[in-house]
């Protein structure tokens, strides 16, 4: 079994953050360690407030991972403030990280700043660490600079992300109008497209914390960066089918059902 540790926040409502993460590890067929970097006080709704973990308490949960477990791959999420951006940067710099997927938390699903705006330059000390960056439309427009509205936008958006120093960016395309949501990968100088069919649903909430957990998972166990993502977005697109309702808000992924399924519960 391959180990993927989970650098992001604490989801109380469940259906995001570190939260997401394990339970995507889990049905993937990996063992999930994580640091925490924050506790939410969110639901479907809103977030309501965040504490934020020290610099200090996040690099000692990263060390003693490092210090006694085999470590195959890492997701980050969300980091939110500069000093902890910079302490997770040098601890993963440290240990030689490897098969590190970026997400780019900025703003939750119901609109709360995850990431401050003193904090945005300090992500590039993140993206010159991480082998694949995985940034919707807007934090993909905050990070090249350019305002996106076409493919071509996109692509020529990857290519400026990609100039920061990671090889590999995925513009998710979930934000584009259309029936279809292509997410585009430029990886080692190469694009490439992956579609599926829109859900009429009224948002979801973790796809992008599942997609990052599930590329990382796929890279821990040895697929190449073109299937990591293939693989990862049917795992997204099955959540999606077997969405969650849990509260009045957007519906969660699920991650487990078939596990719910097969033990004889119902999630409806």
């Amino acid at each position: 079994m391959k180990n993927v540790l989970t650098v992001a926040g604490s989801d109380s409502g469940g259906g995001a953050g570190i939260q997401a993460d394990i339970k995507t590890m889990c049905a993937l067929g990996c063992f999930a360690v994580s640091a925490l970097t924050a506790v939410t006080a969110q639901n479907t709704v809103k977030v309501e407030k965040v504490l934020e973990i020290s610099p200090a308490m996040v690099q000692a949960q990263i060390r003693a991972v490092y210090e006694d477990i085999k470590v195959d791959a890492v997701k980050i999420g969300m980091v939110s403030s500069k000093e902890n951006i910079y302490a997770v940067a040098r601890s993963l710099k440290t240990h030689k990280a490897q098969n590190v997927v970026l997400d780019p938390v900025m703003v939750s699903k119901s609109g709360y700043e995850l990431l401050r705006k003193d904090a945005q330059e300090a992500l590039a000390s993140l993206i010159a660490i991480a082998d694949l960056i995985t940034p919707n439309i807007p934090e993909a427009e905050i990070l090249s600079g350019i305002s996106i509205k076409s493919m071509s936008d996109i692509r020529k958006a990857a290519g400026i992300i990609s100039d920061g120093g990671v090889e590999n960016v995925l513009i998710k395309g979930g934000h584009a109008a259309g029936e279809y949501a292509t997410d585009i990968l430029f990886s080692r100088g190469e694009f490439m497209e992956f579609s599926s069919p829109k859900f009429k649903v009224e948002g979801v909430h973790g796809s992008g914390c599942t997609l990052s957990s599930a590329i990382a998972c796929f890279l821990a166990q040895g697929h190449g960066m073109p299937e990591a993502v293939e693989a990862a977005k049917k795992y997204v697109f099955q959540g999606i089918e077997n969405i969650i309702y849990l509260g009045s808000g957007p519906g969660v992924i699920g991650h487990l059902r078939s596990l719910y399924q097969r033990a004889g519960l119902s999630t409806d």
